[in-house]
């Protein structure tokens, strides 16, 4: 008996560092970067039909997430070069956005106190300029991209990221940190490998980044679909698996472009934990 209590005895005590461990892993903080504003000159291109001639002001965001096992960034926004254009970035189509760059993503990055060389996990909800402006500022970081949207083809042909740039294809969801915390999940249909991110915060509760599967609530409520989109079946199925996410993990929405909802947000450097 005294054998089999010692023994019992230095299996709970071999636990206990596990167990302790476990506790302080996962998210630990979410912060929201302003990675852009900018007014739309026509929001029926989202919006086929309805809202025709109306403008929109939109926001652009990134987030800085803070896990036990390193930092972490999605999206990296309009690139930091518009900071210095009085005027803002001019879309070739006057329906769409031009955007502005109040704050630049590396200023943000050490307000709170982060190098770009901290930063080992990078991943984008998909390939549009507002969105990888930046990709660049961080060489080393390793990029998470569905490999639909790696391989399909940029402006003339050109590849969407530098050759050189580490990166981790994807086909299909992918627990980031193999812990349930950070999830990419596929959702195609605004573009071709188009994915959002479901964040597990010990306090905050469960967020769905949304990325560009929907750009503002109207369009969310009603499953509208914008014009350019590359799959409207794609986009549409892509709303359903993030509404069954929704449900399921009693998770928030946070829609990337939405002003109106991120006015109500808290931005770096405040932040969720």
């Amino acid at each position: 008996m005294r054998h089999l209590a010692c023994a019992v005895a230095a299996m709970i005590l071999a636990a206990l560092p596990a167990a302790s461990h476990a506790q302080s892993g996962g998210v630990e903080r979410l912060y929201i970067l302003n990675c852009g504003e900018g007014k739309a000159g026509d929001i029926s291109r989202w919006s086929p039909g309805v809202n025709e001639g109306q403008s929109m002001d939109f926001v652009d965001n990134c987030y800085l997430i803070k896990h036990a096992q390193g930092w972490m960034l999605w999206d990296t926004g309009i690139a930091d070069a518009v900071a210095s254009m009085p005027n803002g970035l001019p879309p070739s189509d006057p329906k769409a956005v031009t955007w502005h760059r109040p704050k630049t993503l590396i200023g943000q990055l050490e307000q709170v106190g982060v190098k770009p060389s901290d930063i080992k996990v990078l991943a984008v909800s998909h390939t549009h300029p507002d969105h990888i402006g930046n990709v660049e500022l961080l060489p080393d970081a390793m990029l998470y991209v569905q490999r639909a949207e790696y391989d399909w083809p940029g402006a003339d042909g050109r590849p969407r990221f530098k050759k050189d740039h580490p990166v981790t294809l994807l086909d299909g969801d992918r627990d980031v940190f193999s812990d349930g915390s950070v999830i990419i999940l596929a959702t195609p249909g605004h573009t071709p490998g188009h994915q959002s991110l479901l964040v597990k915060l010990p306090k905050t509760g469960e967020i769905v980044l949304s990325g560009d599967a929907v750009h503002f609530r109207s369009n969310w409520d009603s499953r509208r679909v914008p014009a350019m989109n590359a799959s409207k079946e794609q986009t549409l199925a892509s709303m359903e698996k993030i509404a069954g996410v929704l449900t399921k993990d009693k998770a928030q929405l946070w829609i990337n472009h939405d002003k109106a909802q991120r006015d109500g947000l808290k931005l770096a450097p405040e932040f969720y934990d």
